[in-house]
């Protein structure tokens, strides 16, 4: 009986590792996979400031070797983006995270103010639709919507009251990572160099997946952060410029909103909306003019920036997309959702590059 199990076994086996490592360059890609995912994942709270550092200088990266294409040496272009890149974040640390932390102190303050109000036209519900709506439901439905909302409030104010303890490891990520940028796009030629020598010699499929996977992230993150730029910017010009109440946090979360595709931009319609309906009212001019250029915005976004943006990017399906969102943003927060579509991009040109049983190809270029 063993025996004849074993028999059966075996050529199973054989042919199942033969199908997905055909040969020795996709053992030593599923090698490299697998040992970077448990590295991350493992040690993506000890070493969090190494992979934000990380991204940062890839991201930087892009912008030296524009400087390079221009006739600039590497070290100058180094020094000129880096020098870009820490006037960028003293701005977003000294003069926009302060702006935005007032506001939001200030709109959840007025949070029942707000509440209050849209009871009040909530409540002439059952007088226009007696027959659909009674005035207990509607009472219940806002004793529950406000019980919530408040506890959401303080929460959000006690964390942020919270995070006062943790300025000794925010004063740490504010040292070390900007250093190790710098480093990072210093001495990149060093660092690779001293990478390479522990991967496997044999390693052209890697070095082509890579290639694709470098491509695609790299056009769809600086395509993704000239978005959220350029939506902010934008937003914020046009909220200010008609007078909306909290215009630099609306604008903040209009920029945010592309990090998620799809609920970023639904989760953001009821902030704006509630802030306009509050100051004026249904009935005022000012909030049509409110919806209509947050939908011009929205509708701009969708029609001009993605396309210009993202046309070289990789297509992806919607569940694709909302699948990857779901899986990498539970496994790393923030990082991940910002990360899922690049993630789902590297999962997809692996699957494209690798190998196939019966290509004919396969062993004249492995």
């Amino acid at each position: 009986m063993t025996t004849q199990v074993q028999f059966v076994s075996a050529p199973f086996l054989r042919d199942f590792f033969k199908h997905f490592l055909p040969n020795s360059q996709a053992v030593a890609l599923a090698i490299i996979l697998v040992v970077s995912f448990v590295l991350i994942y493992y040690l993506s709270d000890l070493l969090m400031p190494v992979f934000v550092s990380i991204v940062l200088a890839y991201l930087l990266e892009g912008l030296v070797n524009k400087a390079e294409s221009l006739g600039i040496p590497r070290l100058p272009a180094v020094y000129l983006v880096f020098s870009v890149f820490m006037t960028c974040l003293g701005f977003l640390l000294f003069y926009l995270m302060p702006l935005v932390s007032q506001q939001a102190v200030e709109l959840v303050q007025h949070i029942p103010e707000i509440l209050s109000r849209a009871q009040t036209g909530i409540m002439h519900l059952p007088e226009m639709y007696p027959k659909w709506v009674s005035e207990s439901k509607i009472q219940q439905m806002m004793i529950a919507v406000q019980r919530e909302v408040l506890t959401y409030g303080q929460n959000v104010l006690s964390l942020s009251a919270a995070s006062v303890v943790g300025l000794v490891s925010v004063m740490i990520y504010l040292f070390l990572v900007p250093m190790m940028v710098f480093f990072l796009l210093k001495d990149k030629q060093l660092l690779v160099s001293w990478f390479l020598q522990f991967m496997p010699r044999d390693r052209h499929l890697t070095v082509r997946v890579w290639e694709e996977v470098d491509m695609q992230i790299g056009n769809y993150v600086r395509g993704k952060f000239g978005e959220v730029f350029i939506l902010w910017a934008v937003s914020y010009a046009t909220y200010a410029a008609m007078g909306l109440n909290y215009a630099m946090l609306l604008a903040v979360l209009m920029g945010l909103q592309v990090i998620i595709p799809y609920v970023g931009a639904t989760l953001v319609t009821f902030p704006v909306l509630a802030v306009a309906y509050f100051q004026w009212g249904l009935g005022d001019d000012e909030f049509m003019y409110i919806v209509i250029a947050y939908s011009i915005i929205q509708a701009l976004d969708g029609v001009v920036l993605v396309p210009v943006l993202f046309s070289e990017a990789v297509n992806l399906h919607a569940i694709a997309i909302i699948v990857a969102i779901l899986f990498f943003g539970g496994l790393w927060g923030f990082w991940g959702v910002f990360l899922a579509i690049p993630l789902a991009t590297v999962v997809k040109a692996v699957l494209t590059a690798w190998p196939r049983l019966g290509d004919k190809n396969m062993e004249a270029n492995y």
